[in-house]
């Protein structure tokens, strides 16, 4: 039930925040290894790319992508929160009856590192669809899928199995990081907001505050290994499997630090926040009011 609900929580996010993902992804991947000024822009911030993308690919266009967004939630955040919740409903993250950094902080790598691997074929197939565009506004390489399960039938014809994990040497360290930051700020916040005695017992507010907190941290330090893991999921392939671009996450950071620069790293920001910071607010909202509700249940 901790699995199916961190699930269902994280499902619920993503119908709302999916379309940030789009221009998120987007973004990230314009100017790609190109210096400032030596690029044409086609999104300059992110309502011009809401703009844009709406006007050029039609309102579906800002759905894209959604159906392996959804399962990519229930599949990664299910084992994510799920695991995280076994380990907190264990004891395993409080010193002395108190929330503890270091062990919140490991509990959320770990559980970010096992929901990463697993969930990895179908965010390739986010991406690679979530890129796909009118040819007057395409960024980055354009795959020419028909839709998710084309998508993992092409890539599972042409280069195997492993073909499907292609790129989560980045997702590894971009959701380790997430999860990290998320889990051990949203569980000291939390419990800060409760000793303050803000809101009454057991209020839905605590939990909104927390996530609103977790939200900025989880961005900022986030961000960069997002941009990496976009540009890796989605750079061309040989035949035989091996990215023409960059040959693995190190030298992804390394050649947008040298070209791009530090804000190379931080490429749409605002779209970033706009996404993962209404994605982490509602996701840990609901996570917290659906373990509850579960616990009143029972």
């Amino acid at each position: 039930m901790d699995f199916a609900l961190g699930g269902v929580a994280a499902c619920g996010a993503c119908f709302f925040t999916n379309p940030l993902e789009v221009v998120k992804t987007r973004m990230q991947l314009q100017g790609e290894l190109r210096s400032r000024g030596t690029y044409r822009v086609h999104y300059r911030n992110v309502f011009h790319a809401f703009y844009t993308i709406g006007k050029v690919d039609g309102l579906a266009g800002l759905q894209k992508g959604l159906v392996p967004g959804l399962l990519y939630q229930l599949c990664m955040n299910g084992v994510r929160l799920g695991s995280y919740a076994i380990i907190e409903s264990a004891g395993y993250i409080h010193t002395d009856g108190r929330v503890s950094a270091v062990k919140t902080t490991l509990a959320g790598a770990g559980a970010g590192v096992v929901g990463a691997i697993m969930g990895s074929p179908v965010y390739l197939v986010k991406t690679h669809l979530q890129s796909q565009s009118t040819a007057s506004i395409a960024v980055g390489h354009q795959y020419k899928h028909e839709g998710m399960i084309h998508a993992l039938r092409v890539i599972y014809r042409q280069h195997g199995i492993l073909g499907l994990w292609r790129g989560s040497s980045a997702a590894v360290p971009r959701v380790s990081v997430g999860s990290a930051t998320q889990l051990s700020t949203f569980s000291s916040a939390k419990e800060l907001v409760v000793d303050l005695q803000v809101f009454p017992d057991n209020s839905w507010l605590v939990a909104l505050i927390a996530g609103m907190i977790s939200s900025v941290v989880v961005v900022l330090a986030m961000t960069p290994f997002d941009v990496v893991s976009t540009r890796l999921y989605n750079q061309p392939i040989d035949h035989r499997g091996k990215g023409q671009l960059y040959k693995g996450f190190t030298d992804c950071f390394s050649k947008a630090l040298k070209k791009e620069g530090l804000t190379g790293l931080y490429k749409g920001l605002g779209a970033s926040y706009f996404r993962l910071g209404p994605h982490t607010i509602l996701s840990l909202f609901f996570w917290d009011e659906l373990r509850k509700l579960y616990q009143k249940l029972r």
